[in-house]
């Protein structure tokens, strides 16, 4: 940092923020916070920097400017990881765990309900325009018989009978 191109208060504050905030926040990430986190750390560090009595000198010695500010936001970031309001709670009580592993669905039913999604989206497909787009508005967007009518221009009862018949088709072809 050059010391004589240098005048005023703000103009040594964001050349050594434009030098170090990229390096910096690699520091954070590294750390293991996200990036909002990551980038709160290293603003606490500049203000814990700018706070210190002999900032602005130390601010012309890079090297050391740069491995202080290091320094202080790797603090800042394992003090933020540890702060109670961040930490995810710890418990290795048998009935949470039982309860936690109950919970989730084994491989072969997310495969399932997978291949189930996409034989229901396959036959869909299958219907006629009328019928998919019956099916869509009322089942999907879950929108009432009297408004697809409008929308489509028809009657509530002929949108009911469409239904009815995409229906009994999807269950067929789901059934094969």
């Amino acid at each position: 940092m050059e010391r004589n191109d240098e005048k005023g208060f703000f103009s040594w504050v964001t050349r050594l923020v434009r030098d170090h905030r990229g390096a910096l926040a690699a520091v954070a990430r590294k750390e293991g916070l996200l990036a909002d986190d990551a980038l709160d750390a290293v603003q606490d560090a500049f203000a814990t920097f700018l706070r210190l009595p002999h900032a602005r000198k130390l601010a012309y010695e890079e090297d050391d400017s740069r491995n202080l500010l290091a320094i202080l936001v790797r603090n800042h970031a394992r003090n933020r990881r540890r702060r109670h309001e961040l930490a995810r709670p710890h418990s290795s009580d048998s009935e949470v765990v039982e309860f936690l592993a109950s919970e989730q669905e084994s491989v072969d039913a997310l495969i399932e309900h997978a291949e189930a999604h996409v034989l229901a989206f396959q036959c869909v497909e299958k219907l006629a325009v009328v019928q998919r787009q019956v099916v869509t508005l009322r089942l999907l967007e879950e929108l009432p018989g009297v408004r697809v009518a409008d929308l489509l221009g028809t009657t509530p009862g002929h949108v009911a009978v469409i239904l009815h018949r995409a229906k009994r088709e999807l269950r067929e072809c789901m059934a094969e």
